[in-house]
């Protein structure tokens, strides 16, 4: 069983959370090759892996509903995999899995947790306790797999190699403290209001001349809310959206100081890498296991909940309450750029 292939096919963060638990895979499995399969845009993150073959796939365009799905399955029986890892459990995977097992593939699924997940997030009578990282979900399915995996075990980690173009970039802050701030998530009860993050930019230029913030986002819309932020100061805030491809964006978080960010993909991004990491938290909470990497516990921002005592109330961020909003006014933009001050000290 040296030849495992992955399924998962979600968001970012999701799919950016598997890099650690294959680097910690194939660092204690030497023999272990990996057939990883997911968006096509995903790629860059598995780049740097060996052992590592990446299969990008266009689902919504070339592999629609079940005879679609059949389709994919002959195409990646084709690299012949001997076991199936199927990461993500949702109505596509179990589709596609099936196809695997009708085959005579062995086949391990990801444990979600879903019972415990609701229960954290239930308004009333929640169980208020941490639930198992999906990192760890993850690995489990390889240990089902007959892999030996220690996830608490050091692994070394190879940066990626700058492009030209990003090299040119950084030099302009040789010397300097280079903070990202991620502001966005893809709910609105996990986004931190961004007059609150342009008093956090502010104050931490305040409080140290050597600081630049490097502001990360996708797509026109965050883009132009980006460009607003950056008129703070234009030498010292720089909105790196459309500057670079999503290789390169990689290339320029793993060099930051560090990555203050939403409960959202950057965070998982900024941790492959083992840079802190400074989490802000609404909706959402680290107990349900999305916490980036071998990050602090320290570094996790979150609103008071003896004041809001429903709080979780969402996995992802979809679901808040009425008079949500004054969730966030029990996180002071001081408390931020305070906590970054005292961790790029550190």
């Amino acid at each position: 069983m040296n030849k495992i292939m992955i399924l998962r096919f979600s968001a970012m963060g999701d799919v950016a959370m598997i890099v650690p638990v294959l680097r910690a895979a194939l660092s204690q499995n030497p023999e272990l090759d990996v057939l990883m399969v997911s968006r096509k845009f995903y790629a860059p993150l598995f780049k740097d892996l060996p052992n590592v073959k990446f299969i990008g796939v266009d689902l919504k365009n070339n592999y629609k509903g079940i005879s679609g799905l059949y389709r994919l399955f002959r195409f990646l029986k084709k690299e012949q995999p001997q076991v199936i890892a199927d990461f993500h459990d949702v109505l596509r995977t179990q589709i596609l899995r099936s196809f695997f097992k009708l085959s005579g593939y062995k086949v391990k699924v990801i444990d979600k947790g879903r019972k415990e997940k609701a229960a954290l997030v239930r308004p009333e009578n929640k169980i208020f306790k941490p639930l198992k990282s999906t990192h760890e979900r993850y690995a489990d399915v390889l240990r089902n797999l007959g892999l030996n995996l220690d996830l608490t075990r050091k692994n070394s980690i190879v940066k990626p190699v700058l492009t030209n173009q990003v090299a040119l970039f950084l030099n302009t802050f040789e010397g300097q403290t280079l903070i990202g701030i991620a502001p966005f998530a893809a709910h609105e009860g996990k986004q931190y209001p961004l007059d609150k993050i342009k008093s956090v930019i502010k104050k931490l230029l305040q409080e140290q001349s050597d600081i630049n913030i490097l502001l990360f986002g996708g797509g026109q819309k965050e883009k132009e809310v980006l460009a607003d932020l950056e008129k703070i100061d234009r030498n010292r805030v720089v909105n790196v959206v459309g500057l670079f491809n999503f290789e390169e964006e990689l290339q320029l978080i793993s060099r930051l100081n560090l990555m203050v960010s939403m409960d959202s993909g950057n965070a998982h991004l900024a941790a492959l890498y083992n840079v802190p990491v400074l989490t802000i938290w609404g909706a959402t909470h680290p107990y349900a296991g999305f916490a980036p990497f071998n990050q602090l516990q320290e570094y996790q921002i979150l609103p008071d909940l003896d004041k809001f005592p429903k709080l979780p109330t969402s996995i992802y961020g979809h679901k808040t309450f009425e008079g949500f909003e004054a969730v966030w006014e029990t996180i002071l933009p001081e408390r931020i750029a305070n906590k970054v001050l005292q961790i790029i000290a550190t």
